[in-house]
């Protein structure tokens, strides 16, 4: 068994909140930040054990890199 480090955005979103794994373009939900998270992690694991290795390959992309700048706005 293998492990992989990735990426985890979560944003509030109506009542719940999103999460999304960019490296893989997969997004859950869930009612808290914890919950969301809990079900990428769930919805990652899943798709490693259903997808081929060719698909893994195809959607796993390279480096993410995450940085914050400021934007000036009326």
């Amino acid at each position: 068994m293998s492990k992989c480090s990735l990426t985890a955005f979560v944003e509030h979103d109506g009542d719940g909140f999103v999460s999304l794994c960019p490296e893989l373009d997969i997004a859950s939900q869930g009612d808290t930040v914890e919950e969301a998270s809990r079900n990428l992690r769930e919805a990652v694991e899943l798709f490693f054990e259903c997808a081929g290795a060719e698909e893994v390959v195809r959607r796993l992309k390279g480096d993410i890199y995450i940085s914050r700048f400021e934007a000036v706005y009326a």
